[in-house]
């Protein structure tokens, strides 16, 4: 059920964590990320020092691990996709079998790769969701005009969160009018695979005509009442001693990081 469905990961809190700067959270997000997107495969030790770091912010946020733990394996289905780096990456032979006509190797640098992907993107999205659980969201955007990012890109991303809500309620009605003009059918009367598909495909059509109409609505509406493409916010945001002492100390943790990827264990 999209009912069942949230968007908002924010939990309300007054932990170390949850008072720093946006801007700090912001940028140690982002340099963790890119700090395990740039350790080479492989690299064990740098992956658990990062998972360690994650779990003791969490900790410091007062949050259940399993809150992060959990969400971040939304990640997973889309990451097993690159499953296709085990067999086209050269190197030494690991597994060797035969699928249908097809004589398939998974070289080691091919696991490898693979599993450090994997590794990569579940680290990456549990730092996210910690960030959009200890930061509210109109605060993330200040932060990012704080970081210089263009004022449309960041238009566009409120508009972008600020809406995910509108089009689920607009999603829920859509279905509720078609469960009140349906009849549920089972067994040998139950629809086809393929009306069905034709039935969401149409939902899906209507759903972006409303979706259009009512952003010219809304964008119209904004204008007469002054929007010049910011979106103002009451809370001043200023950095102070501990921002720039926790900002500093997660530039030594990354580097920390990057140090341990060089070491190797087998």
């Amino acid at each position: 059920m999209l009912s069942s469905i949230t968007f908002e990961f924010f939990q309300v809190g007054q932990s170390v964590i949850h008072r720093l700067d946006p801007r700090v959270k912001l940028l140690g997000t982002i340099g963790l990320i890119l700090s395990n997107v740039l350790l080479p495969d492989g690299a064990w030790l740098a992956f658990a020092l990062s998972w360690i770091v994650i779990f003791i912010f969490t900790r410091i946020a007062h949050l259940n691990y399993s809150f992060v733990f959990k969400r971040a394996f939304l990640v997973i289905p889309f990451v097993l996709v690159a499953f296709t780096v085990m067999f086209t990456l050269p190197g030494e032979s690991l597994v060797d079998f035969r699928l249908f006509s097809w004589d398939l190797t998974i070289t080691v640098p091919g696991f490898l790769r693979f599993v450090s992907i994997v590794i990569r993107s579940w680290l990456s999205i549990q730092a996210a969701i910690l960030l959009t659980a200890t930061t509210k969201f109109p605060d993330m955007a200040h932060g990012l005009r704080h970081l210089y990012v263009p004022l449309v890109l960041i238009a566009i991303i409120s508009f972008m969160y600020r809406y995910l809500f509108v089009l689920r309620e607009e999603a829920e009605r859509l279905m509720q009018a078609r469960a009140a003009r349906s009849a549920a059918l089972v067994g040998k009367n139950r629809p086809s695979l393929w009306w069905r598909a034709k039935n969401a495909g149409n939902m899906v059509g209507q759903l972006f005509l409303r979706s259009y109409e009512r952003s010219d609505r809304v964008y119209n509406a904004m204008v007469a009442r002054g929007f010049q493409g910011e979106f103002l916010t009451f809370t001043p945001h200023h950095m102070h001693a501990k921002d720039w002492a926790a900002l500093a100390i997660m530039l030594l943790i990354l580097a920390g990081i990057q140090i341990s990827g060089q070491v190797h264990i087998l």
